[in-house]
């Protein structure tokens, strides 16, 4: 890994292992279930940003650390597994820094990398729509061109704490698409969260959580300088993206702190066999992740490996649930698995639903 070392790394998890200790110890947050998506803290996140644990993958040129994503792999495993509140920076540290490093012009890099650097420039993601589910080329957000800029209108959901963000990156149809290639004709764009003619609209969970949003664009406009990349190169575009969202140690980790309270339970807890196929599991799929990491940093296509990790750490993390569950003599509300069990609905959508990834997996690998 250039000139990352084993050392480097220990080093690295062991300081940022002290400093999530300390604040567990001090009462900063308590640990969370999910807490890439429920854990909003905007001033623990500039916190974080401030000893360089955001942004770590961003050139020092605007304003990150300049780190490989090995080292980014580490940092976030720690937060996890600590259920530490990293909701608020999570999208742009994640996903949105790279594409905006590899397809943004250089005012939008420069306005933007190093406020999301700094932990204080949030956004969410505008992908899925109604009856669309994960099939993206089905969008029926559309872009109009007008005088300086794209007018967008068409509603975007499921949209991850939109209503805290400050902006989203918006997947529209920009012309029709050719009659042998579905995924032709799409472009994506930046809006402004509080642009005239942006609604949101809370959707809330069956626990009475407020994550995801209903995000709907009623002609909004979006100036030329707020087109991501090329415009009819979306598709390509967002697939790139997905290699991030789907191959991160969140998609095996979001219910580790529950994991955590079921091993070191001093009764009930999971039988010795759970425990064992359960570590056996955590551990190849820990494996892939962070091969998918060394993918990312090297610049080569992870798209199988990353879909693989979201698909089996979807399964994993719905049977660290079940399998609390069927232990429980009782479950407390407010509790980590009561908490899990709100939140475990949502596992196998995000991110693409569990049947379209492993369509990604079978095309990918010649199965069909």
């Amino acid at each position: 890994m250039d000139a990352v070392t084993r050392a480097d790394l220990a080093e690295l998890r062991r300081r940022v292992r002290l400093f999530l200790r300390k604040k567990l110890d001090d009462g900063a947050f308590a640990p969370l279930i999910d807490p890439w998506l429920t854990g909003w803290d905007e001033v623990f996140s500039a916190e974080l940003a401030d000893r360089g644990w955001v942004g770590a993958t961003i050139p020092k040129q605007y304003g990150g650390q300049g780190r490989s994503y090995v080292e980014r792999f580490v940092v976030t495993e720690e937060l996890l597994a600590h259920g530490a509140p990293v909701a608020a920076h999570w999208i742009a540290d994640r996903q949105i820094a790279p594409s905006l490093l590899r397809f943004g012009s250089e005012d939008l890099k420069r306005r933007y990398l190093p406020d999301i650097a700094r932990g204080r420039c949030f956004f969410a993601i505008g992908m899925s729509e109604p009856d669309s589910g994960s099939d993206l080329a089905s969008v029926r957000t559309r872009a109009v061109q007008v005088p300086g800029g794209w007018n967008l209108s068409g509603t975007k959901v499921w949209t991850s704490n939109a209503h805290r963000a400050h902006a989203f990156f918006v997947l529209a149809r920009t012309s029709p698409p050719e009659q042998s290639r579905r995924h032709s004709g799409l472009s994506q764009f930046l809006v402004d969260l509080r642009s005239a003619g942006v609604t949101i609209r809370p959707i809330y969970s069956m626990g009475g959580h407020h994550h995801f949003n209903e995000v709907h664009l009623d002609a909004v406009f979006v100036p030329d300088a707020e087109v991501i990349g090329t415009i009819g190169d979306g598709w390509r575009q967002v697939t790139s993206e997905l290699g991030f969202e789907r191959s991160g140690p969140e998609r095996l980790m979001s219910t580790f702190t529950l994991l955590t309270e079921q091993f070191t339970a001093r009764s009930g807890g999971y039988s010795a066999t759970t425990r064992g196929q359960t570590v056996a599991h955590l551990a190849a799929l820990r494996q892939l992740s962070f091969g998918v990491a060394v993918e990312l940093h090297e610049q080569r296509d992870a798209d199988v490996g990353a879909a693989l990790v979201k698909l089996l750490g979807t399964k994993l993390e719905g049977d660290i649930v079940e399998d609390a569950a069927l232990a429980a003599s009782d479950i407390p509300a407010g509790g980590p698995l009561g908490e899990a069990l709100m939140q475990r609905a949502g596992f196998t959508l995000r991110g693409g639903a569990s049947e379209v990834l492993r369509g990604v997996v079978a095309r990918e690998l010649g199965l069909r």
